[in-house]
């Protein structure tokens, strides 16, 4: 009997109406579009704009997008893994929610946070309850409304982020396609460089926390682009050793689309050309969980079953990893 392997069987994905461009940032802060896109890439993001709606919004959008394009029943799912850095609310599990309300009726849910890693972990995570052989269908969520937690007074995060989601779904295989290797890490020294300081069991809200803006994200950027270019950059590097893979073996690189420049750093490291490196930060800025998967179902049509493909990601805490994956399918 063949191993069995996780792989990605079908994609999903939503982004909202609202387009923020440079240009409307430009009326809002000190920066213009030349020096945003010079250093990060971005040109425009999506803005959830409507009153009342969070996370579990995106993340049921992508959801309804994945089950009517691969036409599977939700009461077949097993597992609904929400991964994401903005919850609806806390303690009430927001993947909890989305399962409910997509007709996942049979599936348990939980939310996975590991900032902007999230979904590369859930990539693991969702892979093993598959290899286990105990699950059939696990749907993984990559959903964040940054918009929420983003002072858009502070030129230094409010060009970076968006909102969006992205889902795909793993099933077991039989081939050897799928999940390969992983290489995952984490590094407590980035606590401070890349956080929210309020709002958490040590800093609970409090009218000072609100006056002093403690609840929006704060992110020393040259640290944090120091540690991203080295971690993102070595892990790719070190998963190809591993697995003897040359530039040559590897299809795509599907990078955390974070900064322009660090995708270019890594798939340098790899030494893959342009044409390898699946990029659409200039349209949506960092989604930080939905980044991979937005990826994925931008340029579905282009992958070939049987490709390598390398994902790697960055987040705070410090968190970061490489995943290698067999495609498993070609889009009809």
């Amino acid at each position: 009997m063949n191993k069995i392997t996780a792989a990605i069987t079908a994609i999903g994905s939503y982004v909202p109406d609202y387009v923020l461009s440079n240009k409307v940032l430009e009326e809002m802060v000190e920066t213009n579009d030349e020096w945003i896109t010079s250093r990060t890439g971005i040109k425009e993001r999506r803005i959830l704009k409507e009153e009342g709606q969070g996370t579990s919004f995106l993340a049921i959008k992508a959801a309804q997008n994945l089950i009517e394009k691969a036409q599977i029943d939700p009461k077949e799912i097993d597992l609904v893994i929400m991964a994401t850095a903005t919850p609806d609310m806390p303690v009430a599990s927001t993947g909890v929610y989305v399962a409910t309300q997509i007709g996942a009726t049979n599936a348990f849910a939980y939310d996975l946070q590991a900032a902007c890693s999230s979904f590369l972990y859930g990539i693991s995570t969702a892979s093993a309850y598959i290899e286990s052989g105990r699950y059939k269908k696990v749907l993984l969520i990559g959903a964040d409304k940054m918009s929420s937690i983003i002072d858009y007074t502070d030129r230094a995060t409010c060009i970076i982020f968006g909102d969006g989601a992205g889902a795909v779904l793993f099933e077991p295989n039989n081939e050897g396609l799928g999940l390969q290797d992983e290489l995952l890490k984490s590094d407590g020294i980035g606590r401070e460089f890349l956080k929210i300081d309020a709002g958490g069991s040590i800093l609970p809200a409090s009218e000072q926390t609100i006056k002093n803006k403690q609840h929006f994200v704060f992110q020393d950027g040259k640290t944090v682009f120091k540690y991203a270019v080295s971690g993102m950059a070595d892990v790719s590097e070190k998963i190809m050793q591993r697995n003897n893979l040359s530039h040559d073996d590897v299809n795509w690189l599907v990078a955390h689309q974070a900064n322009k420049r660090i995708i270019d750093a890594t798939a340098n490291r790899m030494g893959l050309d342009e044409s390898k490196v699946l990029v659409n930060i200039h349209r949506y800025g960092n989604t930080t969980s939905a980044t991979l998967p937005l990826l994925l179902a931008d340029f579905e049509s282009q992958l070939k079953k049987g490709d390598n493909i390398i994902f790697a990601a960055f987040g705070g805490g410090f968190t970061w990893g490489a995943i290698y994956l067999k495609w498993a399918y070609n889009k009809n």
